[in-house]
């Protein structure tokens, strides 16, 4: 692969990622609303309405969907079970590095380890099918700014500052672990995040999250 192509490449992976991100957190708004009467923050990190489980969901539709042969029932089968692959694996990453998890599907009937279940590989499905149809033909579109220099210009800057949203989220979770391990402050950087990321503002951030007792 030539360098201008590559650099195409990781371009359109980017801006599907926040495709995916942000389509993911309206539709957590408007489930939440539902559900609730009210609308609950479902973001993902701390700048932004980004939902990144989404994010990465929608690559891996944009990586496998176009390669099937078949018909839109194939679709569904295929993304249904890429999608709940995805929700699991985000969850116990999440457990595993910030000792939370943003949902839990024990409750229902087929679940796996609450980490994912029939249902929500159902919603999945459903969504790789709409994404062919919908989403995917948008996606096509980007080919024609790949290469526009405002375009790139500002698809640099939004790098970054995904680089530093996600850098930001991370530590600020992983700090909030280390204080409900009662983890004393080590660094000006440890009391950067007990002053600017108290336990108050992650909970009002990270309204859903669940903190998982050991």
């Amino acid at each position: 692969m030539k360098r201008e192509e590559y650099i195409n490449k990781i371009i359109k992976i980017f801006w599907v990622f926040i495709i995916g991100s942000v389509i993911g957190y309206i539709v957590e708004m408007l489930v939440g609303f539902v559900q609730n009467g009210h609308f609950v923050s479902r973001q993902g990190l701390v700048f932004g309405p980004f939902a990144q489980v989404y994010g990465l969901g929608i690559l891996a539709y944009y990586f496998v969907v176009p390669r099937i042969k078949g018909n839109n029932l194939k679709i569904f089968f295929i993304t249904m079970l890429l999608g709940g692959i995805v929700e699991y694996i985000c969850s116990y990453l999440q457990e595993t590095f910030f000792g939370t998890i943003s949902w839990d599907y024990s409750h229902l009937w087929f679940n796996i380890n609450g980490r994912t279940s029939l249902l929500h590989c159902t919603y999945w499905g459903i969504g790789g099918v709409l994404f062919m149809k919908f989403v995917m033909p948008f996606i096509e579109k980007i080919d024609k700014i790949l290469k526009n220099s405002y375009f790139r210009t500002i698809t640099a800057l939004f790098i970054i500052f995904m680089i530093f949203n996600i850098s930001v989220s991370s530590m600020a979770a992983i700090r909030q672990k280390e204080r409900i391990q009662e983890i004393a402050a080590s660094n000006n950087m440890d009391l950067f995040f007990d002053k600017y990321y108290s336990d108050d503002i992650m909970n009002t951030i990270y309204e859903n999250k669940i903190e998982v007792k050991k």
